[in-house]
């Protein structure tokens, strides 16, 4: 007798439907499982039959092949299990495909079975569940670990499963399981918390201001100052103050971290920006993804819609930071093997780090620098000319003075600066409305030619800063978009001469290579 059970498979942050076509036949006993199944798959032929038979089913001593279609892709992980226990049990009787008000071609079937047939959880259960709804099916039995994620697409009725027990019990209509009721993002409001603030940084004003110019066009920061100075906890509390989440970015953001199994158990949709910070030993395929087999998101992809920091910029490896480049321009990650081409979302803003010299003492008024000038040359070209060019502002970050780090008197809280950033990001949304760009950092040379008009003054002093500078033309660029990001927050709709000033003093780093060549 054949069975069909819909089951489904992650490619990239998107899922496709896979058909489990068993057949049970007389002949030598065999269990067969073809349609280019990777190792985990072809091991479900140990974990069924003992999964069966603490279910209370005997495994048919017959010859059992089992075919996933489309059988020219190849079919990973081991969220097989389930639809393919369902299927034999299906096939030889033991389940009816259908009852009143059940049918098991209108489900999608996921999860992992344990040899006592418990149904553990599986990735990508997200995309699995948007899969499902986009074909038409009237829900999906998988993981109850993965239910909340899956809970969150509307139009879908999402049933959670403990055991193998259970899902037979819900097809015969023994114990019917209640569906758990969608709970989608966009019929809610929420008003996430922190727990860090930026009135918590002592001085720094010029910094923060730099910051929220970053966070209200998008654009990626190099912040250069001495060790103590409070780089790192300027940039974590960067997220604090970056606009709320989309309906969109929540579900795209979600769907990385699904894929990856870092979604926690009880966590439907990701509400808060990522904040990603690796460590400088991090490798090429940990920073944009791949890996053996089916390629993984790596850390660009997890900082999606959020924020990627990389503190001691230097002291990341030369090829580590040279494959960034693609992501940061294009805003997704591209991999390309010898059998798919998979290309994984990367949004990001970058917030880099880095002390102005080894010592980290270069220019400092309080403590003498001990390198040498050409120990300072070769720290800073350990980062690119094209990398530099990609990130729109560098400012430095002075230590702070003793009077400030006493004194009560704080700054303005996240929600302040939030307030200002969400209303300059509401003026892009209307302006880039019907296009794919969201914010001034996306900005291409057509929509700079369109939205970047400069006055007269302002022309004349950003023809003697490209000429003095010798700035490449990728620099000129950034420093438009800045200066259009400061022209949104000042609610100007023509870039003025003190606009484009603010946004050339944002590129410290152009002129400190002159200084330290000299």
């Amino acid at each position: 007798m054949l069975a069909r059970i819909i089951a489904g498979a992650v490619l990239g942050i998107e899922a496709y439907m896979v058909e489990v076509e068993v057949d049970i036949s007389y002949g030598m006993t065999a269990f067969r499982i073809v349609g280019l199944p990777d190792g985990a798959v072809r091991e479900a032929r140990l974990r069924i039959p003992s999964a069966l038979d603490n279910a209370g089913y005997e495994m048919p001593q017959k010859k059992i092949t089992i075919n996933l279609a489309p059988a020219d892709i190849r079919k990973d992980g081991t969220a097989f299990d389930l639809p393919m226990a369902v299927g034999i049990l299906a096939a030889y009787g033991a389940i009816p495909t259908a009852r009143k008000g059940f049918a098991l071609e209108d489900y999608l079937f996921v999860g992992e079975l344990n040899l006592n047939g418990e149904v553990r959880s599986i990735r990508g259960a997200l995309p699995l569940a948007v899969m499902a709804r986009d074909n038409g099916l009237r829900g999906i039995v998988l993981p109850e670990e993965n239910a909340p994620e899956a809970a969150v697409v509307s139009d879908i009725e999402v049933i959670p499963v403990r055991h193998l027990s259970d899902v037979t019990a819900h097809v015969r209509g023994h114990t019917p399981i209640d569906p758990i009721a969608a709970e989608p993002m966009a019929a809610r409001e929420y008003r996430l918390g922190y727990s860090v603030n930026f009135n918590e940084v002592a001085g720094q004003e010029s910094v923060k201001r730099a910051l929220e110019v970053a966070a209200a066009g998008g654009h990626n920061v190099l912040l250069i100052g001495p060790p103590g100075s409070g780089k790192s906890m300027l940039a974590k509390r960067i997220p604090t103050i970056l606009p709320e989440m989309t309906f969109e970015e929540s579900l795209e953001t979600t769907k990385v971290y699904s894929i990856t199994g870092q979604l926690g158990s009880k966590e439907g949709l990701i509400r808060r920006r990522p904040f990603r910070s690796p460590h400088h030993t991090i490798s090429d395929v940990g920073i944009v993804g791949g890996g053996s087999g089916v390629p993984r998101p790596g850390e660009v992809s997890l900082a999606h819609n959020g924020v990627l920091f990389l503190d001691e910029l230097p002291e990341f490896r030369r090829n580590v930071l040279e494959v960034m480049r693609q992501p940061l321009e294009d805003g997704c990650v591209t991999i390309s093997r010898s059998l798919m081409t998979l290309t994984y979302p990367a949004n990001i803003m970058l917030i880099a780090a880095m002390n102005p010299c080894p010592c980290g003492y270069f220019g400092s008024d309080q403590k003498r620098c001990s390198c040498a000038h050409d120990r300072v040359r070769d720290y800073r070209t350990r980062i690119s000319g094209p990398l530099l060019d990609r990130i729109d502002i560098h400012v430095e970050v002075p230590a702070v003075p003793y009077r400030k780090l006493k004194g009560e008197r704080r700054g303005e809280s996240s929600r302040q600066v939030q307030q200002r950033v969400q209303a300059a990001r509401n003026v892009q949304r209307s302006r880039f409305a019907g296009t794919d760009v969201h914010a001034n950092a996306q900005m291409r040379p057509s929509e700079l030619r369109e939205h970047c008009q400069i006055d007269d003054d302002g022309h004349d002093l950003m023809e003697m800063v490209v000429d003095r500078l010798g700035m490449s033309a990728r620099a000129y660029d950034r420093i438009l978009k800045v200066a259009r990001t400061i022209a949104d927050l000042d609610g100007s709709d023509t870039i003025e001469a003190s606009h484009i000033a603010e946004a050339v003093q944002y590129r410290s780093l152009d002129r400190d290579l002159d200084r330290v060549a000299a």
